[in-house]
């Protein structure tokens, strides 16, 4: 089975100018989600949304092109894919020739569906096409000066969770998560949207619960992961979906979304600190 660490997170590497669909290194989220005790099927869906900024390869006349490439890693798929293996892999098609934009993003996209064990969708993008894109928002309401003393940094519990009886439809917004990896120790920052329907969550008590993950060492899918599960069996909402929106590391933002309601997609907004 692989693991983080056979990975080459954290070695000094050569970053080979040539393409290598090997040097992709995927990991069985089945080690991450074992601590989360499912009895039976998954009961959430979703997807990792991975922005890839650095991207580029050689035309058939020897002229590089660059892209920027969105990619959709099902989170129903047996294995995610180690960050820096994606980067180097990536940057493998810098002096590579190939046909067209096409060509890039259909081998991309098999060579990661073989990765994740699951249909990975490629997007690439010229920057004359993202050219005045907006910076995006995500909606809901902050909580992030809810009035409260915190002292609990690492080992998030869902006991520090609290709601009351008020059943309520709402988003609420924290820009204050951070983990760090669980093989460099660098740190992992995010926003984060909880959307549900149920008992109304205590926002103070919420905000505690979320900074207890600022010393927490697992990657960013199982962050998010985690708090769906803590969520959704404090409140047993009728619906459930969480978002966390990770900066920029390496070239890479990778942003994962669960929710209870099979299918659905998020968008994919360009957020200030990304």
């Amino acid at each position: 089975m692989n693991s983080p660490e056979q990975s080459t997170l954290g070695r000094a590497v050569e970053y080979a100018g040539h393409y290598d669909a090997g040097r992709l290194f995927p990991i069985p989220r089945s080690g991450t989600r074992a601590g989360l005790a499912f009895e039976g099927p998954l009961p959430f869906d979703g997807v990792d949304v991975w922005n890839a900024y650095e991207l580029s390869w050689l035309d058939p006349r020897g002229r590089p092109q660059v892209a920027l490439a969105e990619l959709r890693v099902p989170a129903r798929s047996p294995n995610l894919i180690e960050s820096k293996s994606l980067k180097l892999y990536l940057n493998g098609f810098m002096q590579t020739p190939m046909a067209d934009a096409r060509q890039v993003g259909e081998r991309i996209a098999a060579d990661l569906s073989a990765a994740a064990g699951a249909p990975v969708t490629v997007a690439l993008r010229t920057p004359a096409q993202l050219a005045g894109q907006p910076l995006g928002v995500l909606d809901g309401i902050c909580i992030d000066d809810a009035e409260v003393e915190i002292d609990r940094y690492r080992d998030p519990d869902p006991s520090l969770l609290a709601s009351g009886p008020e059943q309520v439809d709402e988003t609420l917004l924290s820009h204050v998560l951070k983990s760090n990896c669980p093989v460099t120790g660098q740190p992992d920052w995010a926003s984060v949207q909880i959307r549900y329907a149920g008992p109304r969550l205590e926002r103070a008590a919420l905000l505690r619960y979320l900074v207890a993950f600022r010393e927490h060492a697992d990657f960013h899918e199982a962050c998010v992961e985690r708090i769906w599960t803590d969520l959704w069996r404090h409140l047993r909402p009728s619906r459930l979906a969480v978002y966390a929106r990770y900066t920029r590391r390496g070239g890479l933002d990778i942003n994962p979304y669960r929710s209870s309601e099979p299918a659905e997609q998020p968008d994919n907004p360009r957020l200030p600190r990304q």
